[in-house]
């Protein structure tokens, strides 16, 4: 199904007209329910008494229609008809990949309205700003904007088969392909070349954009590449990479969920591979 999501800002929030609510608490989410699927509450400010609705954060509109994200801090959390708590991450695959991507978004923008309640400089209390997505302090002029951190995703193919790893991080044990955060001063293929490096030992070439995909835990802007086995022998340290090998199209091991950039890179090596193989 596909959604017209526009990043529409406003700094008011609208109590007469419905309006899509994405409501947290930690990493769950408050979701309507139909069948399989979870999408978010479509109902007025008024018809949310529990919650204090005044910071609400707006964060779009979504087919004409305004979006707000909202933490709960109801004390025994709040309770609707027909809802239910929703792990972003543990339940993907139970959303639409662009609906997902909303979710994301709003929780992105809460945590980043949590940290950023007081002045990272002189510590007084900042002000949501009215004409653009920031938060200002009165006080010494310091700008917040929403944070993204970039990070590279990569894949690595050599002889037909497909590099993939596990992580001692990963809360699923699964195999996927290389990732790691750019450092200030890197260009994404540099940080390719890197990331690979200190995590294999291994040397790669033709490096290639594939697409990005932002990934909100907690704040990441994925950008995905593929590349081909240069050189090296592949060595792990045992604490980010605890385990490692080569897979090809037949034999992979579990693999990420279908809504990652992750499994995106993976099935396109699937789909190349197979039909030589």
């Amino acid at each position: 199904m596909d959604f017209d999501f526009s990043f529409h800002y406003q700094d008011k929030i609208p109590r007469e007209e419905p309006a899509y609510w994405f409501i947290f608490r930690q990493e769950k989410i408050l979701a309507a329910t139909e069948g399989n699927n979870t999408k978010p509450l479509l109902m007025q400010g008024g018809d949310l008494p529990a919650l204090d609705t005044d910071r609400a954060l707006h964060i779009g509109r979504l087919d004409g229609v305004d979006c707000y994200a909202l933490a709960d801090d109801a004390p025994e959390g709040l309770v609707l008809p027909h809802t239910e708590w929703v792990g972003l991450r543990r339940s993907a695959g139970r959303f639409d990949e662009q609906m997902f991507h909303i979710y994301g978004r709003a929780r992105q923008l809460l945590l980043w309205a949590e940290n950023n309640r007081y002045c990272g400089r002189c510590g007084n209390r900042t002000a949501l700003k009215t004409e653009e997505r920031c938060f200002l302090c009165p006080s010494c002029g310091l700008a917040a904007y929403p944070r993204l951190s970039p990070a590279v995703i990569v894949s690595i193919v050599r002889d037909g088969k497909l590099l993939l790893a596990t992580s001692a991080r990963f809360q699923v044990r699964m195999f996927s392909v290389l990732a790691g955060f750019v450092e200030p001063g890197e260009c994404l293929e540099e940080c390719v070349r890197r990331e690979i490096r200190e995590e294999t030992g291994l040397e790669v070439k033709n490096i290639r954009y594939f697409k990005s995909q932002p990934w909100p835990f907690p704040d990441s802007l994925m950008v995905g590449f593929t590349s081909e086995y240069a050189g090296g022998e592949l060595k792990i340290d045992g604490r980010e990479i605890v385990e490692a090998g080569w897979y090809g199209p037949d034999e992979l091991p579990a693999i990420p969920g279908k809504i990652s950039i992750a499994r995106a890179l993976i099935d396109r090596f699937i789909e190349q591979y197979a039909r030589t193989a």
